[in-house]
């Protein structure tokens, strides 16, 4: 599995505003700038987390972005999903209509990489971003 360039910058934008003071909004431009984020990817990638509850958005003179909950409450796998959709190693685990073998269930190679995907989720779930803003 390979995390995409647009979940790295979720990370950083998610990570930029649990630095800040709970509820202080910050403008896209500013998340931007200070993160390195190119704008138009920026507006995307917030797009999908606002839709996920990670993040609010503020419209107006002063509007920006906040995190819609507290720090603590957003892992890695929240924001990884939240761009990415649900985690998973191979296909077959998503739907076992995508086993070539028509039996996920009993097939070794299943078993196996859906452990490696429960371990994954877990150490996702692990990391919250209070922790990795060093407000813990």
């Amino acid at each position: 599995m390979r995390l995409n360039q647009a979940t790295d910058y979720a990370f950083r934008a998610v990570l930029y505003l649990a630095k800040l003071e709970p509820g202080t909004i910050a403008e896209a431009q500013t998340i931007a700038s200070r993160e390195d984020i190119p704008m138009r990817f920026l507006l995307k990638i917030m797009r999908s987390l606002v839709q996920a509850g990670i993040v609010q958005s503020y419209r107006g003179v002063s509007g920006g972005f906040a995190l819609a909950r507290p720090a603590r409450e957003i892992t890695l796998l929240d924001v990884v999903e939240a761009v990415e959709g649900p985690v998973s190693v191979n296909r077959c685990l998503l739907d076992p209509e995508y086993c070539n073998k028509h039996g996920a269930p009993c097939c070794p190679v299943h078993r196996a990489l859906g452990a490696v995907q429960d371990a994954l989720r877990r150490e996702l779930k692990r990391y919250n971003f209070a922790e990795l803003a060093g407000k813990n």
